[in-house]
């Protein structure tokens, strides 16, 4: 991959986060563990990150998110955490997330790009995977500006690309 489409993808997939991280920190504490909302607040945002970490790793086999943070979400049986992550936390995890997607772009050889990926319900190549996640991380970002739109009447605005280069 050369470096216009590195610094391309990761100025759109830099700012898919941002708008999801966005929505995030928008997010007033009264709708945070919201019951009457499924899946709650929280639990979308973790579940987007969750899978970003995810699908920047070589394959299923291992992963583990850092801690706090359970595998549930691989549960066939749709366990969810065991507790609420709080904002602090899920904060935590974008640094992570964010770190971990600049780092697979801008390592990302041809070779890598043209494999096919490493989980067998996904019948995609690694670069497509990229695109894949970051369509991902967009449908959660929506997802959540929409919760906040309806119950706050306010949204965090659209991200042209992301700040960090």
């Amino acid at each position: 991959m050369n470096d216009d489409w590195k610094g391309m993808t990761w100025r759109q997939f830099g700012a898919a986060i941002d708008m999801l991280e966005n929505a995030v920190r928008a997010c007033p504490d009264s709708l945070w563990e919201d019951d009457s909302r499924h899946p709650q607040f929280w639990h979308a945002a973790f579940h987007a990150l969750f899978f970003l970490d995810l699908y920047l790793s070589e394959s299923d086999k291992g992963f583990a998110p850092p801690p706090p943070f359970e595998i549930s979400e691989l549960d066939p049986n749709g366990r969810t955490p065991a507790r609420t992550y709080t904002k602090s936390e899920i904060a935590g995890y974008f640094a992570h997330c964010r770190k971990k997607c600049r780092d697979t772009i801008l390592g990302m050889s041809p070779e890598r790009a043209a494999r096919p990926c490493g989980f067998y319900w996904l019948k995609l190549t690694d670069a497509e995977l990229l695109l894949y996640n970051m369509r991902h991380v967009q449908h959660h970002a929506a997802q959540l500006n929409l919760i906040l739109r309806q119950t706050t009447d306010s949204a965090p605005g659209w991200v042209s690309q992301v700040k960090t280069p």
